[in-house]
């Protein structure tokens, strides 16, 4: 890292990040807990979590440590029960990661009536960060505290250009079957990654909380997901898995860097006004699509989540 993408210490500091085992998401936990943080990988997956655990406890983490929290973010339900665990088990959460997402289907309408993808990628990190908000509220009350919410998008979120989420039926939103068109039902939960950090930056901006929400483009990264969605174009998959991705995709390590930087980078802490509710294309502050920043879609959205939040009785 340059003298910009210096982080800020984090021995004391605790770190949650969804997914890990893999990607993008290994990365960050590395970089973070070798900054000294106490990390939790949250997947479902024990099997593999513990295996990429111990692979980087091998490989060295400093004085930090991680851990695995078990979390499956295709259940609305248990991710509400995991939340409220963590919170009654640690006194201080110092950053919260939405990182894990489903990228290709074929995609499903689950039993609340919500697409798949959509639950994974929006509703159950949005109940995650709801559920841990206290938690994150009670360590940004005590004096220099440095709280951050990072939500991962993707630049793809600019590809749909939806007029409203004031239904239900907005998160049931399928684009259709074709891997183009499943290209954009991901596309639809990314913008709404993006729209719920803003909409959650004005709401804590409101009650005084120093909480810093970010969203961010961390590059393009060759992860499974990439992966699948060039093998999945038509007649061309196989070449592009083959010989594209592995040139013109970044590393995992590129990407961790890239979140590093929005979960922990001193720069944030230096202007933090220009990063509340800010969308960085890797660690650069950048304008997202025009309905990313409309304001009518941020409220539609937080409020059908939260709607459709209780309608589950989570």
């Amino acid at each position: 890292m340059g003298k910009k993408e210096e982080l800020v210490d984090l021995h004391g500091k605790v770190v949650l990040i969804t997914g890990g085992n893999t990607g993008i998401g290994y990365a960050t936990i590395q970089i973070l807990a070798r900054r000294g943080a106490k990390v939790y990988m949250a997947t479902r997956d024990a099997t593999k979590a513990k295996a990429a655990i111990k692979k980087m406890e091998a490989e060295g983490l400093g004085e930090g440590s991680v851990h695995f929290l078990e979390l499956d973010l295709s259940d609305p339900r248990a991710v509400s029960r995991a939340a409220k665990q963590f919170a009654e088990s640690e006194q201080r959460l110092d950053i919260l990661i939405n990182n894990a997402a489903l990228g290709l289907g074929p995609f499903h309408l689950t039993d609340d009536g919500i697409l798949d993808v959509m639950v994974i990628n929006h509703v159950s990190p949005f109940i995650l960060t709801d559920t841990l908000l206290p938690l994150l509220k009670r360590t940004a009350a005590e004096t220099d505290s440095d709280v951050r919410i990072v939500n991962l998008s993707s630049s793809m979120h600019a590809q749909v250009k939806p007029t409203t989420f004031a239904t239900k039926e907005t998160l049931a939103k399928d684009y259709g079957p074709s891997a183009i068109k499943q290209m954009d039902t991901y596309s639809y939960t990314k913008l709404a990654n993006v729209l719920h950090a803003k909409a959650l930056q004005k709401r804590l901006d409101s009650e005084k909380s120093n909480i810093t929400c970010i969203s961010i483009h961390p590059g393009v990264v060759h992860t499974q997901t990439s992966t699948s969605v060039m093998g999945s174009v038509p007649f061309l998959g196989p070449f592009l898995k083959r010989v594209v991705v592995p040139l013109v995709f970044g590393t995992w390590d590129a990407g961790g860097k890239a979140v590093a930087f929005a979960a922990a980078s001193k720069d944030v802490v230096a202007r933090r006004s220009k990063y509340k509710g800010a969308y960085l294309s890797v660690s650069s502050l950048t304008e997202p699509s025009k309905q990313a920043q409309d304001p009518k879609l941020q409220n539609e959205l937080y409020e059908t989540t939260e709607k459709v939040v209780r309608e589950m009785q989570v």
